[in-house]
């Protein structure tokens, strides 16, 4: 499949955001993809998509090919896009490969333009009567890339294509548009980090990892690696790029003594080197209560753990390297133990739960979003983890955020309790239920994504697809029991 008309509208419309004067300019293709026209395909006329790749050394020299087609000019290596190339990005590091025997893995992104285009060109092609196409047009997406070492890799020109290869500066690149992008912009061929990731550790010897999604363009899905992720344009420092992912990821995991302890490095989907700035952070908590928007899971895990494990390469060596540096704290001001179904005592997460029936005898419950990390697709009842708060004003908090409901604390009474063990490995839970005796408003769906539907269901109707301690607690009430235990 080629690039969607999605991505490349994204692109397009990220780059005239910067670039608002060119938006004439490309009206043309602004109008193909309104149309839905396939802008990629050689075929489509009379203008279409091509992508160069815009290689950088340290010397801020670009390199350039003579392309045969083109009467021996010297250009910037590209090309049409090929149905395999997942993104446009992709095209223009494959033709690259392909002219000049440069491989993905010797380049890195920028950290001024990272992963989107320096220039986007529009130029005439004239007709060309052997292949059968008339005169046209190309908008060329120019990416730029930084060599990752210092030494240039061998140029292997593609004869049949290209007739030889030279570095041109900055003042001598043919193209006036890339030319006039080039010495506008602060780059200098330093392969910096353009992606951060967090080494969380507890002071007991556990490193907090994170499973990934198995997701289109999630690079190596299903394996456990560091928080973390790439730097936007919007980002001041490669810190406030862990930040910010941090905050986008897991929400509830503050870290207030990041320091830098590593770069590492990593191998994009597409092929290309990835330098990361890792930071060491301290936090001592159970990662089960915090909200994960991205990924499957997080875990405590320890070194001798780690061969058991599938893990981002270069990961193990980098835990090892760093329990070694830094032991476990003894003594009373050491962090929790990670609970491990023995009888050491361990942290207990609080959720609160809202036991509502009304006139009729129903109980409300909602459908949770079937991507929600916990009970995707169950119902539930209306619930929340404690915050720095009490365990009423966490559930008020919960009924009005959630449901758009309004409850009195004076109005609120303890139903029941149940003591739940939900996964293999995890902390305890106690999960505080309930009743309110009285309340205002109707329930409404306010977090789209994690509840779908609020509904009234008949005790002896409940949906089969609810979350088993929920109908334990359910039961559990209607036979007046204060407390349940599930998983121990």
């Amino acid at each position: 499949m080629p690039p969607s008309l999605l991505h490349i509208r994204s692109v397009v419309t990220a780059y005239l955001d910067r670039h608002p004067c060119e938006r004439d300019a490309l009206a043309g293709l602004l109008a193909a993809l309104s149309a839905g026209a396939e802008p990629t395909s050689r075929t489509t006329l009379p203008a279409h998509i091509t992508c160069s790749a815009v290689v950088i050394d340290r010397h801020r020299r670009v390199l350039h090919i003579r392309h045969k087609a083109s009467g021996g000019l010297l250009l910037a290596p590209g090309g049409h896009v090929e149905p395999g190339d997942r993104t446009l990005l992709a095209a223009a590091l494959r033709e690259v490969s392909e002219e000049t025997g440069i491989a993905p893995g010797t380049l890195c992104l920028t950290p001024e333009a990272l992963g989107a285009p320096l220039d986007i060109d529009v130029h005439d092609i004239d007709a060309s009567p052997s292949k059968g196409e008339p005169a046209h047009q190309h908008y060329d997406f120019r990416y730029a890339f930084y060599l990752v070492d210092e030494e240039h890799p061998p140029v292997t020109v593609w004869d049949e294509e290209v007739s030889g290869a030279q570095w041109l500066s900055f003042a001598e690149v043919t193209s006036e548009s890339l030319r006039a992008k080039l010495l506008g912009a602060q780059l200098d061929g330093q392969p910096d980090p353009v992606n951060a990731s967090a080494l969380i550790h507890n002071g007991a010897g556990s490193y907090l990892l994170h499973l990934r999604d198995d997701r289109p363009g999630i690079w190596q899905p299903w394996t456990l690696a560091l928080l973390g992720g790439g730097r936007e344009r919007g980002d001041t420092s490669i810190e406030d790029t862990l930040r910010r992912e941090l905050s986008e990821e897991v929400p509830g995991l503050h870290l207030e003594d990041l320091e830098p302890y590593a770069v590492d490095a990593d191998t994009s989907v597409d092929g290309l080197h990835v330098p990361i700035q890792v930071f060491s952070g301290h936090w001592k908590g159970n990662p089960d209560l915090l909200d994960l928007r991205e990924g499957v899971l997080l875990h405590w895990f320890t070194p001798d753990q780690l061969d058991r494990l599938r893990l981002s390469p270069g990961l193990a060596d980098l835990i090892r390297r760093h329990a070694a540096e830094h032991p476990p704290r003894v003594g009373p001001d050491a962090a929790p133990q990670v609970w491990d179904g023995g009888s050491r005592t361990v942290l207990n997460g609080i959720g609160v739960h809202l036991h509502l029936q009304d006139d009729q005898g129903r109980i409300l419950l909602g459908l949770r979003h079937p991507d929600v990390r916990y009970a995707g697709g169950s119902w539930h009842y209306l619930a929340g983890k404690c915050e720095q708060e009490s365990a009423t004003a966490c559930l008020v908090r919960e009924a009005w955020e959630e449901a758009g409901l309004v409850i009195d604390p004076a109005d609120v009474e303890l139903a029941h309790a149940v003591h739940v063990v939900d996964s293999l490995g995890g902390l305890p839970l106690l999960q505080l239920v309930f009743r309110a005796r009285r309340w205002e408003g109707s329930p409404e769906v306010r977090e789209p994504g994690k509840c779908l539907a609020w509904r009234w269901w008949l005790p002896h109707e409940l949906p089969d697809q609810l979350v088993p301690y929920t109908r334990t607690a359910i039961n559990s009430i209607a036979e007046g029991r204060t407390y349940s235990q599930l998983g121990w």
